[in-house]
């Protein structure tokens, strides 16, 4: 996906949050005004732009190799697990990445700022993608993916916070400013596995984790050098936690770190149940959520309407992104034993696939942008987009049909390259204007809340893709295609039919 990672909310420059308030100096200026160093955007972009455009290529890249590492033989250089088992540790795995991003967001609202978190949090990708290439076997697995899944879960919260920063909040630059962050992020996200899959079938899987962290290395020591030119307001605690706190909040962690490694010994969590662990975790911390909002004393009649009216947008983010995070499970698979991968007589690598998608996004996100800004108030409203990319993804899953129960080598690669451009066309139907309409929804006092429940239906959606793979059968793929791409449909069409009272609800916000 392009890189909400994505696909994934990240991903577009449409519908960028805006910036959290206090986010500009105190004279209502930003420090990049009058600084066009960076292609007309301040200098201090190139090193944001740099650090991300570095973690996408080292996110998507060891991604790209995951699944098929984890399941591969030994004498492929693998782990040998079942297929079902690998695909809910990738589902699962990406799941704590977005849960994860609320852990990033308090530890910058509360204790160091969005800048520290940022650059602590690029050291531990490092030493995940570093663990992953040379501690053997499941060892370097776990370790790995915990040390990846809790860094890129900080970086992914404060990264478009700190881009926020360099801009006061009427500065006509700020969108093209997104966009060009949104570019280096796609741009990652397409180098990413082309050139770790490359490695990973000449050299092997470890040669390519090992430049997963060279390249993170690389954005680590370019961003070191110039985060200093970074406006004071990035290092900002917005919401500071009272020192009298720091104890239980320690208390509160350590107890939490020990009940997950009490649950891992006694068996409680394994590598079968992972994916049905993080969507437990998740589904509570959505209810927490809600709940806290929606009965808080803080919220008026009309915020507390349009919280509800979010319910609807939720489900359906649940449903895409649960079709939508398939391609690193059930369509890295099909890739692999299905996809005619033969070009010229050179077969290319499975990971290579996950490039299409930020070609696409590259190419369409503009295009995107463009038609909004052309029928702006005539373009739909935000409840009637969720439902077309609900939809579309259905159709999306619809396509895999006339191909369904095929030998290896039976899909030509311009099936799936089509495939995946109906994808990309839900995607921005959806991902670039999540985040948007949760800043817009958001009561006053949960402003921050309400874009982590954005995220949050990425994890759960995330992590059921991770499920649903345990469903996917090679030989009998039709049952598998046509009720989940039906069951898409069918939930985009609710939301189509319901477009009145869900704008009700949202009181004004489109």
């Amino acid at each position: 996906m392009s890189k909400t990672r994505g696909g994934t909310p990240e991903q577009s420059p449409v519908g960028a949050p805006t910036a959290r308030r206090g986010e500009t100096e105190a004279n209502g200026r930003g420090t990049g005004d009058g600084d066009t160093r960076f292609f007309g955007q301040p200098w201090a972009l190139a090193h944001i732009f740099g650090v991300e455009m570095w973690e996408r290529f080292s996110f998507y890249g060891m991604q790209g190799i995951l699944l098929i590492y984890l399941y591969y033989s030994a004498a492929q250089g693998g782990l040998g697990m079942p297929e079902t088992v690998a695909a809910g540790i990738v589902g699962a795995y990406g799941g704590a990445v977005y849960l994860s991003t609320i852990l990033g967001a308090w530890l910058a609202d509360r204790l160091f700022g969005s800048e520290r978190v940022l650059f602590a949090s690029a050291i531990v990708i490092m030493a995940g993608h570093i663990a992953l290439a040379l501690l053997p076997g499941f060892l370097g697995v776990g370790i790995g993916l915990v040390l990846v899944a809790v860094g890129s879960g900080g970086l992914k919260a404060n990264a478009t916070s700190v881009v926020g920063t360099l801009y006061s909040a009427d500065d006509p630059r700020r969108d093209s400013g997104f966009s060009l962050f949104y570019l280096g992020i796609n741009l990652g996200a397409f180098a990413g596995p082309l050139l770790t899959g490359l490695l990973q079938t000449t050299l092997g899987f470890h040669w390519g984790f090992g430049l997963a962290a060279v390249g993170m290395a690389l954005g680590l020591i370019q961003y070191s050098f110039g985060r200093k030119q970074l406006p004071a307001e990035a290092r900002r605690v917005p919401n500071p936690l009272p020192r009298g706190r720091y104890g239980v909040v320690i208390g509160i962690g350590l107890a939490g770190v020990t009940a997950i490694a009490v649950a891992v010994l006694l068996g409680w969590i394994r590598a079968e149940n992972l994916a049905t662990v993080v969507i437990a975790v998740t589904l509570l911390a959505t209810i927490a959520y809600f709940v806290v909002i929606l009965a808080s004393s803080r919220i008026t009649a009309v915020e507390r309407s349009r919280v509800v009216g979010f319910i609807p947008l939720f489900i359906t983010s649940v449903a895409f992104w649960s079709l939508y995070q398939q391609q690193f499970t059930v369509v890295t698979i099909y890739s692999d034993q299905k996809l005619d991968r033969d070009i010229l007589g050179w077969e290319m690598p499975v990971s290579w696939v996950q490039s299409i998608n930020p070609i696409f996004i590259i190419l369409l996100s503009g295009a995107f942008a463009a038609l909004w800004l052309k029928l702006g108030r005539r373009q739909p409203s935000t409840p009637v987009k969720f439902a077309l990319a609900a939809v579309i993804m259905g159709l999306a899953f619809l396509l895999f049909l006339p191909f369904a129960g095929g030998g290896p080598n039976s899909t030509p690669l311009l099936a799936i390259v089509g495939i995946l451009f109906v994808f990309t066309v839900a995607e921005l139907l959806l991902s670039p204007v999540g985040l948007s309409v949760a800043t817009k929804l958001a009561p006053e006092a949960f402003h921050t809340q309400m874009v982590a429940l954005f995220f949050l239906s990425v994890a759960l959606g995330t992590a059921i893709a991770g499920e649903l793979a345990k469903f996917y059968d090679p030989t009998n793929e039709v049952p598998y295609f046509s009720i989940l791409g039906a069951i898409a449909i069918v939930v985009g069409l609710a939301l189509l039919a319901s477009v009145k009272p869900v704008l009700a609800l949202m009181r004004g916000v489109r």
